[in-house]
Order: structure tokens, then sequence, then C-alpha cells
């Protein structure tokens, strides 16, 4: 499922954009090497601070598997600001119905867990559906977009390849990268949603995913709030062992005659053998 989380709904969706930040990390700084900032596990750049909309798939549970960001050209934007040497030279585009989309990425670790890359494609496509959709319907016609080979030629797999390029492609850090032109037609759409079979509404009422994050989060806290008991209710467990152990060995100690050490006796063998607590010493009779 998508949704769009933007400068309209960002403050009920914080919890949504923490993961969608900390994906990105896995996947620019750990997984891809890009110079990227991370700080506390999360990647956050200067363009996240502009009000972008964010276009974010989530699973079933509610644990975001892609995303991809969406910025005004009319402003500061990656391409303008960061990978202006594409460009040979050339001003940047600017126009109110073209926009930049950058950190596109699929959480490749979770989806591939069959061993298959079948939810990894299924879940490309969604989000490739659902951010040509958005700017369909926000007015935007064409996208402009920094990727590298292997993401056109994704592009180019789910029949979503560019119609264009703009300057040449450069080496940037560790990969290559070039500035693709993607159109927002119906036609364009309803072709990647022919090669991915995905021919449902692929976005989620806000509603629905508020009540499905905040399940996940009562789930979150039932869990710790049971663990925290199972622990609590482990240390009664160790204090009582400590006081029977403290007990049986005054028994041992003060016992007078042979036959109340026996009992004592008996008694310690009896609670080691029945292991009230792992970590109780063994009580040995002692003369």
């Amino acid at each position: 499922m998508i949704i769009v989380v933007d400068a309209l709904n960002k403050d009920r969706f914080g919890d949504l954009l923490d993961q969608m930040f900390q994906l990105r990390a896995r996947v620019f700084g750990d997984r891809l090497g890009w110079e990227v900032t991370i700080t506390n596990g999360r990647e956050i750049d200067q363009f996240d601070h502009l009000d972008p909309a964010y276009v974010i798939g989530l699973d079933d549970d509610g644990n975001v598997v892609s995303c991809v960001r969406a910025l005004q050209t009319t402003g500061p934007h990656m391409l303008s600001d960061v990978f202006q040497v594409l460009l040979d030279g050339e001003p940047p585009l600017r126009s109110a119905t073209l926009w930049e989309s950058t950190r596109f990425c699929v959480d490749t670790q979770r989806l591939a867990g069959d061993g298959t890359m079948k939810a990894v494609s299924w879940a490309t496509c969604e989000l490739m559906i659902g951010s040509l959709e958005y700017a369909r319907r926000s007015g935007i016609s064409d996208i402009i977009t920094v990727i590298d080979p292997v993401v056109n030629r994704v592009l180019k797999r789910s029949d979503n390849a560019p119609y264009d390029y703009v300057g040449s492609t450069k080496q940037m850090g560790k990969v290559p990268a070039m500035a693709a032109l993607l159109d927002c037609t119906e036609e364009r759409i309803n072709r990647v949603r022919a090669f991915a079979n995905i021919h449902h509404d692929v976005f989620a009422e806000d509603d629905t995913v508020r009540a499905l994050l905040d399940r996940k989060a009562q789930i979150a806290e039932q869990i710790v709030a049971e663990m925290a008991a199972e622990a609590e209710a482990e240390e009664e467990i160790r204090v009582t062992a400590e006081e029977i152990r403290d007990y049986c060995s005054d028994l041992l100690q003060s016992a007078r005659t042979e036959k109340e050490r026996a009992d004592a006796q008996r008694l310690v063998d009896m609670l080691v053998r029945q292991r009230i607590h792992p970590t109780m010493p063994v009580l040995v009779h002692s003369r």
C-alpha cells in the first residue's frame, strides 16, 4: 500500500518518516556506500527540511518497504545544488509542473526474505505507480530524477524507461549518475501496471494507515510490558531462591543432631532437584 506524506499530514506520521529515514540510511549508506550524512541511524539531508512530498510503500504490518522523495524544481533541489555537474554547464530545468524525484529505494533485505525477488519487484513497481499517479493528480507533467545505471535498467525492464536524459553521465563518488526525464502520463502508468499486473488502487487512506501504525505500536508496547513483567517475575524468583538458600544454610549450621542435619540436607537436595532457579548455588553437607 502507498501513502503520501507531505507538509499537510507529516505531523500525523512522524513515526512513518522515522522508519523511512532509517531505511534510507540502510540502503544508501550501508548497502550502496553513498557519501550521505547518517545521524543516529537516519539519513537526512538539507532537502528534507524543504517540506517535500514523500511517497512511501508499506507492507501489511505497517513496515516501510519503499520510498521516494518529490521536490519542486522552482527552488533548491539536488540537480541544481548538488549534481549540477551532470548538466554540462547548462542551467537546471525549472518549472512548476516539473518536479524532482530522488532517494528512490526499496528494502530488498526485508522483501527478499523468501529467497526470491518477486516481492522486491512488486514493491518497486507499486512505488513507481504511486509516485507517477501522485504527480499526475498534483498537476505535475514531468519528473526529473538523478539515477545510476542500475536504476536506469530497472526502469527500462519495468516498461518505465525515461523518455530523455539531461546532460551526461558522470562519476559521482563510487557510482556513475545521470539525469533522466519521465512524463507522468496515464499511458506510462498503465504500462507499469500491466508489467507488474497491478490493477487496483495502490493508495491507502490516511486514517487506515494511522490505525495500522497505532495497532503496531500497541502490540510493541504490549510485548515490552510482557518482557518487563517476565523480568520482574524472574527477579522475584531469584530473590526467593536466595532467601531459601539462606534458610537452608541456617538449617544446616544450626542442626544439633545428625537427624536434624540429615533432614536439612534432604530439603536442600529436593530444592536443587526442583531447580527453583538456575543460579541457585548447590548446597552440600558441611560438618
